[in-house]
């Protein structure tokens, strides 16, 4: 009984994995897609435990910028632990970059995460560009 008892909870804690459902969450929007659309939004299912990485167009010497923390709609969820800019490789005039964002994906529920594009002194204006990603964590 102990045996059929280990290979069930082994199964169960594997079949994330056979399935693909265990792989980190990549998340990557390119320029020309905000210049299409202002507003961009995704939808990602993720396990509890698993990173979710954010890459997002940026290029902060035209003075905009993402904000530097994401507004989080339910931090029991899903936090932030990290985020930076990435130059571009190779580097030019008005050449955009990438800001990178992480999270952790913490338990089983739904949450949006919110960043805004825009010039940090330019406060009262609307942002020029906005993503939102809902995260649904299930087991």
């Amino acid at each position: 009984m102990k045996k059929i008892l280990l290979l069930v909870c082994a199964i169960i804690f594997l079949l994330p994995f056979l399935f693909g459902c265990g792989k980190p969450a990549i998340v990557n929007i390119e320029c020309d897609e905000f210049m299409e659309q202002k507003n961009v939004t995704r939808q990602i299912e993720i396990w509890p435990a698993y990173a979710i990485t954010v890459y997002l167009c940026s290029n902060p010497s035209t003075g905009f910028s993402w904000s530097e923390s994401a507004v989080i709609s339910n931090q029991s969820v899903v936090q932030q632990a990290y985020h930076e800019f990435m130059a571009p490789e190779e580097p030019g005039p008005g050449t955009p970059g990438q800001e990178m964002w992480q999270f952790r994906a913490l338990e089983k529920g739904t949450s949006t995460i919110e960043m805004e594009y825009s010039r940090p002194w330019e406060d009262g204006e609307e942002p020029e560009w906005t993503f939102t990603l809902t995260v649904t964590v299930k087991y």
